[in-house]
């Protein structure tokens, strides 16, 4: 389903306005409305603390007596109310809360339901001092004339303080009851009508587990229905279906369970076209409606309750609603209230009453006790000594297993025990010095549904009875001896008489039970409840606390779900999943992901392109090669197909029908593929193709998502060319296609089709073969991909922008995975938020990233911590999983961090916002860096597609040192910052900002800079290496680069002079002559040294100069003399030639010119010119004698070098009178 789609935007928009509107009407106290009498409770501790002080901020609170182990304060409302919110304090100025309590509602004080948080917990967090307020809004509103709080824990060494408030809104409505025979009609007023938009809300209670709550349809086959089957609600719902693509325009959706427990739920349905959303009780499932249409056509009518028999036609096996309905809404329009006024367009058939008549079931009162925790039980007594042991009553339970019913019999003779296994109950007789007589009765009993036990045992025989049916009795002819004992046990054993009356090694039962008879008498459980009659713990009365722990099933990919008591478990046996709600895959993505992991053989693998996505995993052959592993997709249509006959009114449609495989799954792999191809063929005898170069065409193929493509195989999307065209090599040039020329004889147009987005083929439609003698034939190929192109989706974030995608609907579980590169030290990587929920991956600094959720109970967080930074713009690899058992976080290769979640957890992340890549909402706390592979949930987001179109993101990973604008020269090396760049100078003989700003030095004679290629430790080190192993040197090169400037009015003298521990040397000289040979005249050109300026001085990479001018401390640089710092005269600025025509200043050959005479501007010339000759020949006087007195300052003496025991003869003979140039020996 697209969630971008405008129905869902509207329908979107449409629940968050109610939810906004609700919020706001209907958040008043209600409590604080009510008299004091309208409060009771279970007990109190005295008058002075008894439920009338119950009321939120009263200088006071409620306290039960100190016996009472299960106490509740109950509040019984002037009218029926809505609740959203419930809220509780402490006993005033004590020492004395509630630390956690259940929260009962209903409509009558003596029928109540528990209020479940999402995750079927029903404990709400109570109070940690006696003062603050400890508020609760509950996930969904709920109806209710009485509210009950039961107090579960409290401060501990102390006792139950509690005060309390709900807030709301008094709820007026408009009832209606059914008995089965009845039923309520509204006829639309044109007599049919035609809807692109419903909507339709009503709630209802019953005790019934079947029933039809709604039907209308329409005479070209539409229709809607709303049921209720097994006690839960199906909605069917049909817009019509195509006679052409044979696509059945039926969907159905089924919502809810153990409906049937004589409370109001309330449904609520929305469509817009096809998107749908359908509500039960806050519960909100999405779906898009099968076949091709967007609107309803209804009949006449729309029936609410049930049917008449002449009405049923297709429904005849449904029975009729029985129970209560009210405010019912269809677009609009208050049906109950126009058939009160006895309005025209409604019909009421049957026993119908405009109010809420409590239907019974088989005219039984509903009083049901709930066994809540591992220590409930009920203890009621018997008749003893009778020879005939009678037990009846009703229960209801999803758990496996569980004690029903233990009694001892008397005199000792043995005992009954009864409990639930499997499904099955299984039922015990142990006498005396007997063999134990055991059996089971019953099937299927733990679905949470009601079913009635009867047990008759006799002397010599045994009934049992499951739901009254009469093929269930269960006859077991044995010999008892039967002397029904004093008490019997129900639900389990009190631990305090283990050894006396009970000892039953069965567990605790968790359900509920009700019409409790023992011994041929009703057990009256008001009595019980009051303690006037047997003895019980832990129970809860008039209430049935049974939760389908698996509705909605959490489970994913068809997981089995299993319930236990406080919990559920998921079996993914034989779904090809594993987890705790079966959402990971076992297997690869693609032929792929086998060779990564070592597989070179070719064959037939399962794969599972979207990983933990809703495609299920499926069988594809790979074919192995040294360097890709191709993924190969067959289908039952490969043969050439041979077409006559057809025209574009009636064209011939090819379907292509791949092997195991939906449309679906396919796309999935295409979408994750580097490169995939399909090659198609057309041949064709008189048979236009594409119609070229600008006709309709008569024939094409259809891909992903049944999109018609007007190209061929060779050829680019949108062309309405085939490879010919693109060649230019078609048979006649006037066309782009070989069959485009219509001529009497066989062409063929073939070629792959590669542009993945649009593959895999699913249709060919022929239109042009009804002419004499036409015929076509086409071929489709095996579809054929390679690579991971998902996990190179890449983008590039670099002026705090982000990139916008739908809302992320994750469901139950959500995992999310993607690669990143920066330099920066903080930045949200995707946030995506709704109403109450949000997710956000963020790095929170140089070494942390981050994962933040809300799912309901607050603001989560957990981080990794690397070991090195992450700003280190490499590319590191992040996964994060979130679902109802744990949230986990994982950086590149280190273990998961993981964090339970709380049993009865519950995820269901209701995300509407817009989600956001490269920044938060509002472009806060920008990502600035480069994205890649990003997935969620399997799906692979093309981020490249988003960045092409959106400002400050690019496609691939380009920051700002890919641009045309960098600035850094003379070798700097750009450092990327994404938003910006600096330049790395370390490696160029130049300085500043952009290493344009020279380094130079002035030189006098007897200055020179030594740099060593080695520090002494090294140099140490290699003497001794070279002397262990002669052709160990410290630095070898097989060429060099040597670049500088130099300024000097001296010859002869040496620029440059670079030794070895060889023979090797390599020298720079000055002088005005050719050089003959070199070694014998160096030190004439060294003396009297070198004077003058030198700058940019580099030598492979290295920048002597520069590392003597800024470094103090580097070791490898020896300065002899004063070097002063210079820059050896300003680099003249080199500005661009600019254009005539766009030179704004330049006049124009054919602009007049005033006052302008030639020998004029001549004679000026010359005498400018003989000015600036005057002083720049005073310059150079002024110079040479500044120079000459400057010199005499110092030495030019050259200072004795001793010669080395280690150096060579001729290193000797070359270097002897080199005072300025020291040579490296291997004795260095």
């Amino acid at each position: 389903m697209d969630r971008g789609s405008p129905g869902v935007a509207f329908l979107s928009l449409l629940l968050l306005v109610a939810i906004s509107c609700s919020a706001e009407r209907c958040n008043e106290p209600l409590v604080a409305q009510e008299y004091s009498s309208s409060m009771t409770a279970s007990s109190y501790y005295s008058y002075s603390y008894s439920p009338s002080y119950g009321k939120l901020h009263s200088r006071g609170g409620w306290s039960p007596q100190v016996s009472d182990r299960l106490p509740w304060l109950q509040i019984n409302l002037s009218q029926r109310s809505k609740i959203t919110a419930i809220a509780t304090q402490g006993t005033y100025n004590s020492y004395d809360w509630v630390t956690k309590y259940l929260f009962l509602y209903g409509d009558r004080p003596d029928n109540w339901t528990p209020f479940y948080q999402q995750g079927h917990n029903w404990t709400f967090a109570g109070n940690r001092n006696s003062d603050d307020v400890v508020r609760h809004e509950l996930w969904r509103p709920v109806l209710a004339r009485s509210v009950r709080f039961v107090a579960l824990g409290w401060n501990v060494n102390r006792y139950v303080g509690l005060r309390v408030e709900v807030y709301g809104c008094y709820y007026d409505s408009d009832m209606v009851s059914f008995d089965g025979n009845s039923s309520l009609s509204y006829q639309f007023q044109d007599g049919s009508t035609r809807t692109l938009f419903d909507s339709i809300s009503f709630n209802f209670k019953t005790m019934a587990q079947d029933g039809l709550l709604l039907h209308s349809e329409g005479e070209e086959g539409d229709y809607i229905t709303v049921e209720l089957q097994g006690a839960k609600l199906l909605f069917h719902i049909n817009l019509g279906s195509s006679n052409i693509h044979s696509v059945s325009g039926d969907t159905s959706i089924k919502l809810g369970s153990l409906l049937d427990d004589q409370h109001w739920h309330m449904v609520f349905i929305e469509r817009y076209g096809q998107d749908l959303n359908v509500t039960l009780d806050g519960h909100v499932e999405r779906l898009l409606t099968n076949g091709d249409f967007d609107h309803l056509d209804l009949n006449s009518v729309i029936v609410f309750g049930g049917l008449n028999t002449t009405e049923r036609l297709r429904l005849v096996d449904k029975p009729n609603f029985q129970g209560c309905m009210e405010n019912i809404m269809y677009n609009n329009i208050s049906v109950i209230d126009l058939a009160r006024a006895r309005y025209s367009q409604t019909q009421t058939l049957g026993n119908v009453h405009f109010r809420c008549h409590e239907f019974l079931h088989k005219d039984r009162p509903f009083y049901p006790i709930t066994f809540a925790t591992q220590a409930s039980f009920i203890q009621v007594p018997g008749i003893p000594m009778l020879n005939q042991l009678s037990v009846n009553f009703s229960f209801r339970s999803l758990d496996t297993s569980g004690l029903l019913l233990f009694s001892n019999f008397s005199e000792g003779l043995g005992w009954l025990e009864m409990g639930l296994s499997e499904g099955q109950i299984n039922i015990s007789f142990q006498q005396t010095g007997k063999k134990r007589l055991e059996f089971a009765a019953g099937s299927n009993l733990t679905d949470g549904h009601w079913h009635s036990v009867q047990l008759l045992a006799r002397m010599d025989s045994v009934v049992a009875v499951i739901d009254e049916r009469d093929d269930s009795p269960i006859r077991i002819g044995h010999t008892l001896r039967v002397q029904t004992g004093d008490q019997y046990y129900f639900g389990g054993c009190p631990t305090s008489v283990k050894n006396l009356g009970c000892f039953s090694n069965v567990s605790m039962f968790h359900g509920c039970m009700q019409h409790i008879h023992v011994d041929n008498y009703l057990v009256d459980l008001e009595l019980v409840k009051r303690r006037q009659l047997g003895r019980y713990a832990e129970m809860l009365f008039n209430t049935c606390g049974v939760a389908d722990r698996c509705t909605p099933n959490l489970c994913e990919h068809e997981g089995i779900c299993l319930q236990t008591s406080d919990n559920f478990v998921c079996d993914c046996e034989r779904t090809g999943y594993t987890g705790p709600t079966c959402h990971n895959s076992l297997y690869p993505e693609s032929c792929e992901g086998y060779r990564k992991l070592g597989v070179r053989t070719s064959g037939n693998y399962t794969i599972d392109p979207d990983g933990s996505g809703p495609s299920r995993p499926f069988t594809v052959h790979c074919r192995m090669t040294e360097k890709k592993a191709w993924t190969i997709v067959y289908h039952q249509q490969q043969q050439e197909v041979k077409v006559t006959g057809s025209t574009l009114e009636k064209p011939f449609v090819g379907h292509i029908q791949y092997y195991n495989n939906t449309e679906e799954e396919i796309s999935a792999i295409t979408l994750a593929a580097e490169y995939c191809e399909q090659g198609i063929s057309f041949s064709c005898y008189r048979s236009r193709l594409l119609n070229s170069p600008s006709g309709l065409p008569f024939s094409w193929w259809l891909g992903r998502g049944f999109e018609k493509h007007f190209y061929w195989g060779g050829a680019t999307p949108g062309s309405q060319r085939c490879a010919c065209g693109m060649e230019k090599s078609c048979t006649d040039p006037k066309y782009f296609c070989n069959c485009d020329a219509d001529y009497r004889q066989w062409k063929t147009d073939r070629g792959f089709l590669t542009y993945r987005e649009d593959l895999p083929v699913t249709k060919v439609v022929v239109g042009d073969t009804n002419r004499s003698s036409s015929e076509a034939r086409f071929t489709v190929g095996a579809l054929r991909c390679y690579g991971d192109g998902g996990s190179w989706n890449t983008a590039s974030f670099v002026s705090g922008n982000y990139l916008q995608f739908p809302s992320f609907n994750p469901g139950p579980s959500a995992d999310i995975s993607l690669y990143f590169k920066t330099t920066t030290s903080h930045g949200v990587f995707l946030e995506n938020s709704g109403y109450r929920n949000f997710i956000r991956l963020e790095l929170k600094s140089e070494m942390v990233v981050a994962f933040s959720f809300d799912v309901g109970d607050g603001p989560e967080e957990l981080q990794v911590e690397s070991e090195t930074p992450l700003n280190d713009d490499a590319w590191h690899f992040l996964e994060a999983e979130i679902n109802v058992k744990f949230a986990r976080l994982r950086l590149d290769e280190s273990p998961w961090r993981l964090r339970e979640a709380p049993p009865q957890s519950y995820v269901s992340l209701k995300l509407d916002r817009p989600l956001f890549i490269g920044a938060a909402e509002y472009r806060l706390n920008a990502f600035f860096g480069c994205l890649r592979g990003l997935r969620m949930n399997g799906v692979i987001l093309n981020l490249e597609k988003e960045a092409n179109v959106t400002e400050g993101v690019n496609a691939g990973c380009v920051g700002e040192c890919g641009s045309t604008g960098v600035l850094c020269q003379n070798g700097g090396r750009c450092v990327e910052r994404y938003s910006t760049y600096s330049c790395d100078c370390n490696s160029s003989a130049f300085d500043g900002m952009y290493c344009h700003k020279v380094i130079g030095g002035y030189f006098e004679p007897g200055t020179y800079v030594r740099y060593g290629f080695q520090t002494p430790f090294t140099a140490a080190a290699g003497a001794f290496a070279n002397m262990m192993v002669p052709i160990s040197h410290g630095f070898n090169s097989t060429s060099e680069e040597i670049v500088f400037s130099f300024k000097t009015s001296q010859t002869p003298s040496v620029l440059m002079y670079i030794s070895s521990f060889s023979r090797d040397y390599l020298a720079v000289i000055i002088k005005h002559d050719e050089i003959g040979v070199l070694d014998p005249e160096i030190q004439r050109f060294n003396s009297p040294g070198f004077t003058g300026c030198l700058a940019g001085v580099n030598f492979n990479g290295i920048a002597p100069l520069k590392a003597a001018l800024r470094t103090n401390t580097n070791q490898t640089v020896e300065v002899l003399g004063d070097l002063v710092e210079s820059n050896c005269g300003a680099v003249p600025i080199i500005l661009s030639s600019v254009l005539l025509d766009e030179d704004p200043w330049a006049l124009q050959p054919d602009t007049p010119r005033f006052g302008y005479d030639y020998l004029t501007g001549v004679i000026i010339g010359v005498i400018v010119a003989l000015i600036l000759f005057a002083i720049l020949a005073l310059l150079v006087l002024l110079f040479l004698y500044y120079y000459r007195h400057k010199g005499s300052y110092h030495t030019n003496e050259a200072k004795p070098l001793e010669p080395s025991n280690g150096a060579k003869p001729v290193s000797l003979k070359k270097d002897q009178n080199l005072p300025q140039i020291l040579e490296e020996t291997k004795t260095e």
